[in-house]
């Protein structure tokens, strides 16, 4: 996988209270393609960050509907990648990515 597909595959990382906390037990949050599977996640991330990923859990977010105006819109759906790391793996994707 060239660096090019692993920014399609990863998109963000998640960083919100709930995120925080599952850091403390080893787990990373990221928002990713919709047509990601687990094992090109699971790639992505052993190659960008060099860590060791134990599993790879994934959910799709509903987008909500909203007004604005008085017109109604829709948020995309997003998918959301929770990865597990090996015990004593760790990374700060915080302070950017260097290589």
């Amino acid at each position: 996988m060239n660096e090019i597909d692993i920014y399609d595959v990863i998109r963000n990382p998640v960083i919100t209270e709930k995120a925080t906390l599952i850091s403390e037990n080893g787990q990373v949050i990221f928002d990713v393609s919709k047509t990601a599977t687990k094992a090109q996640i699971k790639e992505a991330i052993e190659t960008l960050f060099k860590v060791k990923v134990k599993s790879v859990n994934t959910l799709i977010r509903k987008g909500k509907v909203k007004r604005f105006k008085g017109r109604i819109g829709k948020r995309s759906d997003v998918k959301k990648a929770i990865v597990s790391l090996e015990d004593g793996q760790s990374f700060d994707f915080t302070t950017g990515i260097s290589g």
